[in-house]
């Protein structure tokens, strides 16, 4: 089974952010707030999502999330698409509501959670939608309200946050508030947002002077970390499409994984393009889609035309639980 680079894999540190089209509001009330943040919660509480920090601003939204048990891209595919059609209905539009997809950027741990969380929730301080902190601490639309302890909300994480500020819940919220306070009126800060740079390494500055004297940092707009951390994700990502490639040689085509699952399990290729639903049959239909959609990366579309069947047909197959004879075939 091939490795998920972890730009896209579960445990990831990402910042996650999103614009309306041509600046339009992707937020136009409460109800529209409200909507996102019951999706969003949903993928919390099933385990797709462990939220650190978010802010909805009229025209955008970041989300400071590690992923769970499913790649970041399926969680937001669910959330943005199921909002945009609600939005569409709603506010009685067409078309699309988000500017292009969404951007996200890996983040190094350390310093970056804290600095990212304190970030993203003073941006409704910045855009001047509250007038000051004591306002923020109340204001509902932030993950700010509930690590203060304002606003309740069992699906979002706040005590990894508040673990930095010291034992006792009082005190950590203390200490998180002084935090945010310092940098209540540092303004924009485009090194944590804007991508490209090895931002640890001291600023554009530094990375131009290291230049001069021959020395090249690695960067990459979809990171925010040190060079080393940068470095291990591209190794990371590398070995991971080694092992795609490996595998993809080994079953070119699904006709001949077809063939192959066919003499392993005792069926015909006949059989899996048909309507029969014997056990063995079902079993082998089930493995064809879990190696083709999941491990050869053949698109859903492809392998239900092969099949015969519908693209939500190999998508449940292919998501389901791993057949226990999975690994032969790998």
């Amino acid at each position: 089974m091939p490795r998920q680079p972890r730009l896209d894999a579960p445990g990831t540190l990402h910042h996650v952010m999103a614009r309306g089209i041509e600046g339009a509001k992707i937020f136009r009330d409460d109800t529209d707030r409200k909507d996102f943040v019951d999706r969003l919660s949903s993928l919390c509480r099933n385990r797709s999502l462990n939220l650190y920090a978010w802010a909805f601003l009229p025209n955008h939204f970041h989300l400071f999330v590690r992923t769970g048990k499913q790649s970041l891209g399926k969680s937001m595919k669910r959330l943005l698409t199921g909002y945009v059609v609600n939005f569409n209905l709603r506010h009685r539009r067409r078309g699309h509501l988000f500017q292009n997809r969404y951007k996200s950027i890996v983040c190094e741990e350390d310093p970056y959670l804290l600095e990212l969380t304190r970030y993203i929730h003073l941006n409704p301080l910045r855009a001047g939608i509250v007038k000051d902190l004591k306002e923020l601490g109340k204001y509902p639309w932030t993950g700010h309200s509930a690590i203060v302890g304002e606003v309740k909300r069992d699906w979002q994480d706040t005590d990894t946050i508040l673990g930095y500020f010291g034992k006792g819940k009082r005190r950590a919220v203390l200490g998180y508030e002084e935090f945010v306070a310092e940098g209540a009126g540092w303004g924009r800060r485009p090194e944590l947002v804007g991508g490209g740079l090895v931002r640890s390494m001291g600023g554009w500055s530094e990375v131009l002077s290291l230049r001069r004297r021959g020395i090249k940092a690695a960067s990459d707009d979809r990171i925010l970390g040190s060079s080393e951390f940068v470095m291990g994700l591209f190794s990371e990502a590398e070995a991971a499409a080694r092992e795609t490639l490996r595998l993809s040689a080994k079953v070119p085509d699904l006709k001949s994984l077809a063939g192959r699952i066919g003499k392993g399990e005792g069926t015909e290729e006949a059989d899996l393009r048909s309507g029969i639903r014997s056990k063995k049959v079902s079993k082998a239909r089930r493995l064809f889609c879990q190696l083709a959609v999941r491990k050869m990366g053949h698109s859903g579309a492809e392998v239900a035309r092969f099949l015969g069947v519908t693209t939500s047909a190999v998508s449940r197959l292919a998501n389901s639980a791993d057949v226990p004879e999975l690994r032969r075939y790998l």
